[in-house]
C-alpha cells in the first residue's frame, strides 16, 4: 500500500516500504539506539537468508493521507529510555513529513532490550 498525495505537478505516491527505510535510517542515526528489531519470527527467519534490510524494525500504516509508524529498537545501555524515544520519535516525523510532505499521525516505539 502506499500514501498519495497531489500538487501542481502531478500525483505523488509513496510506498510504506520507502517510508520504513527513512525511519529506520532515522532510527540508527539517533543517538542510543543499537539496532532494530523485527517483530516477528517469520522476519527473523527470511533475514538469515538475505542482507539486513533498514526497515526490518520498522512497520508502517498508512489511512488516507495520515501515516503510523511503529518502530521495535535495542538501545544502549546507561541511557535515559524516555529521553531517547522522545527524541526518536521528534527526528523520525521531521524526517518522514518531510521526506512524504504527509502529516505523521502517531509513532510509537517499543524497546525490546538494553545492550551493554
Amino acid at each position: 500500500m502506499s500514501v498519495h498525495t497531489t500538487n501542481a505537478y502531478g500525483r505523488i505516491s509513496v510506498t510504506e516500504e520507502a517510508i520504513a527505510q527513512v525511519a529506520g535510517f532515522t532510527a540508527l542515526e539517533s543517538y542510543g539506539v543499537v539496532d532494530l528489531v523485527p517483530k516477528r519470527l517469520s522476519d527473523s527467519i527470511a533475514e538469515l537468508f538475505r542482507r539486513r534490510p533498514v526497515s526490518r524494525g520498522v512497520r508502517v500504516m498508512t489511512s488516507g493521507d495520515r501515516i503510523y509508524i511503529d518502530l521495535f529498537i535495542i538501545l544502549k545501555y546507561g541511557i535515559t529510555i524516555d529521553a531517547v524515544a522522545e527524541a526518536l520519535k521528534k527526528s523520525i516525523k521531521y524526517d518522514v513529513e518531510k521526506f512524504t510532505g504527509m502529516v505523521v499521525d502517531t509513532i510509537n516505539v517499543n524497546v525490546l532490550g538494553i545492550k551493554i
